[in-house]
């Protein structure tokens, strides 16, 4: 490993020279690949170069034990020593995760898709509480979010939303959400004051380039027809909705949320590629089974991840066996304890596979 650190950091290097050269500057596009090649290095760079430093003070203060000092130096080069050490053993296990493989998806903008499951009318309402509670993570980190298409329920809730979550690196925030949510409450239309168990599921896809995901026009079915949601006299007049059949999946997208029928045959278009790399990925992570031994999910969508507790406040991720007893201000959108948990137990994870 310290090898490959090595080889990465002369590659830094290089890559600092070669920028500096003028006739690089004076290409933009050679500059700018230089450039995102630099940063890419960077954080491990820098972690490495301070690995570096404190072995090599933990050298010296080793070093020093082993003259004669008197009691005071010696008790303070001693705890030097154990503080340097546990400093070394942290560097190294953060550039062991950051020696991982990347996952080329993290840096993608996501759509993401919650419907309600079991538990009729209360799972609705629990699917819009989801959906509120990614809007102000959302919010909350910067990023812009875009509803492409909603099916709501007489009282506030949602059969089905889908919307699209725009920003810096949302993917690799948002990968691990992906699954079944259960919550546990009595609900609002229950009259006998029993706890009901409901379920949403979310499905969070990275969205897909035109150039990653071909798509053959003669594979698709446009059908156009009157909007049924919000949006004024409009909906009720023009066919602007837009639903798309990619005939060799079967795969049906609809949007409608937007007032002109381009607008939605675009968005709808952003969907099904989404659909269908996110498809391909589930297919080549299927083939791959130590990739699948080593993630803290398995990717289905079937599998349950975690549970909401109204009567005793409390949020449970089920892969990580993780709970916290802080449920409204997770439904507030205040996620990133959970987030970080699960990613780093998937880390983790890969780890042990590498090892293994």
């Amino acid at each position: 490993m310290l090898e490959r650190l090595e080889s990465i950091e002369k590659r830094y290097e290089e890559l600092n020279e070669l920028m500096a050269r003028p006739e690089i500057a004076l290409d933009f596009e050679k500059l700018h690949n230089l450039a995102r090649e630099r940063a890419s290095l960077e954080e491990v760079v820098t972690r490495y170069r301070e690995y570096k430093a404190t072995v090599k003070s933990l050298e010296d203060t080793q070093a020093m034990l082993n003259q004669k000092l008197d009691d005071d130096m010696a008790v303070l080069a001693k705890e030097e020593v154990e503080n340097l050490q546990g400093r070394r053993e942290r560097l190294l296990q953060e550039l062991k995760v950051a020696l991982l493989p990347k996952d080329p998806a993290d840096k993608k903008d996501v759509i993401v898709e919650i419907r309600a499951g079991a538990g009729g009318e209360e799972a609705a309402l629990f699917a819009a509480s989801i959906f509120r509670m990614y809007s102000r993570y959302a919010a909350a980190k910067g990023w812009k979010v875009d509803i492409l298409n909603s099916n709501e329920t007489g009282i506030g809730g949602f059969k089905e939303v889908i919307f699209e979550i725009k920003g810096k690196g949302v993917y690799s925030r948002l990968k691990y959400e992906s699954g079944v949510h259960r919550v546990q409450r009595v609900p609002v239309t229950e009259s006998s004051g029993r706890i009901h168990t409901s379920t949403a599921t979310v499905a969070v896809l990275p969205e897909a380039e035109e150039i990653e995901v071909a798509v053959d026009p003669n594979d698709l079915r446009v059908d156009t027809f009157r909007s049924g949601g919000a949006g004024g006299q409009n909906v009720n007049k023009v066919a602007s909705a837009v639903r798309i059949t990619h005939i060799p999946t079967g795969m049906v997208v609809v949007c409608q949320d937007e007032r002109s029928q381009l607008q939605n045959k675009i968005k709808a278009m952003a969907v099904l590629r989404a659909r269908l790399l996110d498809q391909e990925r589930q297919r080549q992570f299927q083939e791959v089974t130590d990739a699948r031994r080593s993630q803290v999910g398995t990717g289905d969508r079937s599998e349950k991840i975690r549970t909401y507790n109204f009567p005793q406040s409390r949020v449970t991720d089920h892969r990580i066996g993780l709970t916290v007893h802080n449920l409204e201000g997770i439904l507030e959108g205040n996620l990133d304890d959970i987030i970080d948990a699960v990613a780093t137990a998937d880390q983790a994870k890969q780890l042990e596979a590498k090892v293994g």
